[in-house]
């Protein structure tokens, strides 16, 4: 009698056209053999497994069937992904993938009997309504996403609840990513020079990591908007608990109804990636209206490839539907485009694979706990989601860069310094000095040693 894996090697050695990168075993107990006996092994749980990569070959069927378990990986998912994106890549496998391929598929799936009607998609795929990047649409989409569970959040998290990648200063082993977020705030905060009093919009807010920060430590007045509800619920009671009411004012506000200009500075952390691509344009006109003459934008935001700007179809079905990435030089001519002068771009692709590396350890370390809190096939979705994560941006598939811009006079005054000098966070913390309205550099030296600023 034949076995599953036999009948699979007749799909997959095709493919591979050589020694398998991964040992690969079927719902029998058959298996295949991958050329390097310590490799993970990729197991088909069930015939649905096929069924689903059969229907929807390429990635969205294997997500689907590793969401639901009915395919999984024994061994590190990581290690399992680079071997198999290593031999995609070095053997040229994507022109593989045709019409043969998936004829042969169907004839194993026929000799084991998966020829069935499409299976439902699982219940953790996004289904959004409504117009492309209508509010009504957005909401849906950052709904689906961060209105998850902020007890989720707050367990993957540091606790500045910064959901976005860190900047890694140190490579003291006792450094951590809350070191790391605390770094990634202050950079901003001195980027775009928050003084006290000094009025910032800060766009996509999120649980209000930045709004808070920037209050706290510079003393700025700060206007933070998310469309999210959940985490506005959240910041407003962070907000109020560290007593800075009268600094901070956290609204559940479309960035296209923000009315209240002009700001000194405006922040949005990665939240760019979520306006849309027709929507962009005018999303940076109106930053731009809403800027004092000499006020300054940064803006933290990935990158990605034109052929998948939405960052893949798991991304798109699972993550964050409707979102869109350009390429670093198509997103600089479109703020230039806008009226704004482009003082810096800080790429910190290195950055994200240790700070997403450091939000997947802590999930595996509390994994029965998120799997209380949202279920192991959302549980699931996550591991996929910061495994794959890492390694796109440590492959250099997708990036991620501060691009610091200024809203010149109309006889080109910038306001802006001319080294970058002051923008490093020092290695001290303290009060406010009362002559730069910085934090005073007289306090309590830090624990870490800084990086060297040797290219200013």
């Amino acid at each position: 009698m034949t076995t599953g894996a036999e009948t699979l090697s007749g799909v997959i050695s095709p493919v591979f056209d050589g020694p398998l990168p991964v040992h690969f075993r079927a719902w029998d107990g058959s298996t295949l053999a991958a050329a390097d006996p310590a490799a993970p092994t990729v197991v088909l749980q069930s015939p649905d497994a096929l069924r689903r990569i059969l229907w929807a070959p390429g990635e969205i069927g294997l997500s689907r069937a590793y969401v639901t378990g009915e395919l999984d990986v024994e061994g590190d998912l990581a290690d399992a992904f680079r071997r198999i994106w290593a031999a995609t890549r070095d053997r040229n496998l994507t022109s593989r993938i045709g019409v043969s391929t998936v004829l042969r598929g169907a004839r194993a799936a026929w000799r084991l009997g998966a020829i069935k009607r499409p299976l439902p998609p699982p219940a953790s795929e996004a289904r959004p309504k409504g117009r492309l990047h209508s509010k009504l649409r957005d909401s849906q989409v950052i709904s689906h996403h961060y209105d998850l569970s902020n007890a989720l959040y707050t367990l993957l998290l540091d606790e500045h609840m910064a959901y976005s990648c860190a900047y890694w200063t140190s490579d003291d082993p006792s450094y951590t990513v809350v070191d790391a977020q605390r770094d990634k705030l202050d950079l901003i905060c001195r980027k775009l020079d928050l003084k006290p009093g000094a009025r910032l919009l800060d766009v996509g807010c999120g649980w209000g990591a930045l709004s808070v920060h920037a209050a706290k430590e510079y003393g700025a007045r700060v206007t933070g908007v998310t469309i999210s509800k959940e985490q506005l619920a959240f910041g407003q009671v962070r907000v109020a608990a560290e007593g800075l009411g009268h600094l901070v004012d956290l609204r559940l506000q479309d960035y296209r109804d923000v009315a209240d200009g002009p700001y000194d500075a405006i922040s949005t952390i990665e939240m760019g990636e979520h306006v849309g691509a027709e929507n962009y344009p005018a999303f940076l006109r109106k930053l731009h209206g809403l800027l004092r003459d000499e006020g300054r934008l940064l803006t933290q935001q990935m990158s990605h490839a034109p052929n998948h700007p939405g960052g893949g179809p798991f991304i798109e079905s699972y993550i964050a539907p409707d979102m869109h990435m350009r390429p670093l030089p198509e997103l600089l001519t479109l703020i230039h485009a806008a009226g704004l002068e482009i003082r810096d771009v800080h790429a910190m692709r290195e950055h994200y694979v240790r700070t997403v590396e450091a939000w997947y350890d802590e999930f595996e370390r509390r994994w029965d706990e998120v799997v209380d809190l949202v279920g192991i096939e959302q549980a699931r979705v996550w591991r996929l989601y910061l495994v794959g994560g890492a390694l796109t941006f440590e492959e250099n598939r997708m990036g991620v860069d501060q691009i610091l811009s200024v809203k010149p006079t109309a006889d080109g005054r910038s306001g802006m310094p001319s080294t970058r000098l002051g923008w490093e966070p020092h290695a001290s913390r303290g009060t406010y000095d009362d002559v730069t309205g910085h934090p005073s550099r007289t306090c309590a030296p830090s624990r870490f040693i800084r990086f060297s600023p040797g290219w200013r």
